[in-house]
């Protein structure tokens, strides 16, 4: 009997491991904090998310310069390690600036093969340029373009 579970349990494991499909390379995150209270009616996931970001503001000021968005860009090349090194970009288009295009870029070493990059248009950024009506994000290695994601309204 012991032989017939362990095989059961291989197979299982051979068919759960076929299910998962390649992970993509370029995943975009995007979270709005639009006010500093706590509702009981939030979803859990979201109050969450809000005391993450407010983490250690302490005074309302300091609460009200991280309001804003948030975007995450999570990128994923295993090929391409070593070959050059990566630049995840963010270039986006606020309400109050018309159609002027702002750029926000990070840098990752040769040698990562993925990664994380957090950007953020909060505080006074947000509030003098308004919220972001359009974006894209591109993730760069060597001066060739891995992926690139953009929302609905980009041009």
């Amino acid at each position: 009997m012991p032989g017939v579970q362990r095989f059961i349990l291989i197979l299982a494991a051979i068919l759960l491991s076929a299910c998962a499909g390649p992970r993509e390379t370029l995943v975009v995150k995007q979270f709005r904090l639009s006010d500093q209270g706590r509702g009981a009616s939030e979803d859990p996931m979201v109050r969450m998310e809000k005391a993450r970001r407010l983490h250690g503001a302490v005074s309302m000021a300091e609460r009200r310069q991280r309001l804003g968005q948030y975007y995450t860009l999570v990128w994923h090349d295993p090929e391409g390690a070593g070959t050059g090194p990566v630049e995840a970009v963010f270039e986006y288009q606020q309400g109050a600036t018309a159609s002027r295009v702002k750029r926000m870029t990070k840098a990752f070493p040769a040698s990562d093969d993925s990664g994380v990059a957090e950007f953020a248009v909060i505080g006074d950024d947000y509030f003098t340029g308004g919220k972001v009506l359009a974006w894209r994000a591109s993730v760069w290695r060597g001066g060739r373009e891995l992926a690139s994601r953009q929302s609905y309204l980009w041009r």
